[in-house]
């Protein structure tokens, strides 16, 4: 009789451990699928935002350079001086390493990330 319920409670403990790996596996088969749709997510919007504001900056670049080559006479100088401010940006940007970007990219994708 101690050997019956002895082999009963080892069927038991087999049963209740493969249905706690099972709902393991499939708790981490949701959170990798929350963890995957959230990034692609914001990967998609960041891409869609990115662009828009490209499209903008680039045709307000061409229209103030229009404007400025108007005032000056002369469009090339016009296309040049935003050539240039663009260069001064770009350069200030390298030298300065702008670390409040790097951490504001590091806190968004950390509260995506660790968000549970």
């Amino acid at each position: 009789m101690a050997f019956e319920e002895l082999k009963e409670s080892t069927r038991k403990v087999q049963e209740e451990t493969k249905a706690y790996v099972e709902s393991t596996v499939q708790y981490y088969k949701l959170w990798g699928f929350q963890f995957i749709m959230k990034s692609t997510r914001t990967i998609v919007k960041l891409i869609l935002v990115g662009f828009f504001l490209l499209i903008t900056f680039l045709f307000g670049s061409i229209a103030a350079a229009l404007a400025i080559g108007d005032a000056l006479h002369s469009p090339a100088l016009g296309f040049l001086i935003i050539a240039g401010g663009y260069f001064i940006l770009v350069l200030l940007i390298l030298f300065l390493r702008l670390k409040f970007i790097e951490r504001y990219i590091l806190r968004t994708f950390s509260k995506l990330f660790f968000k549970d």
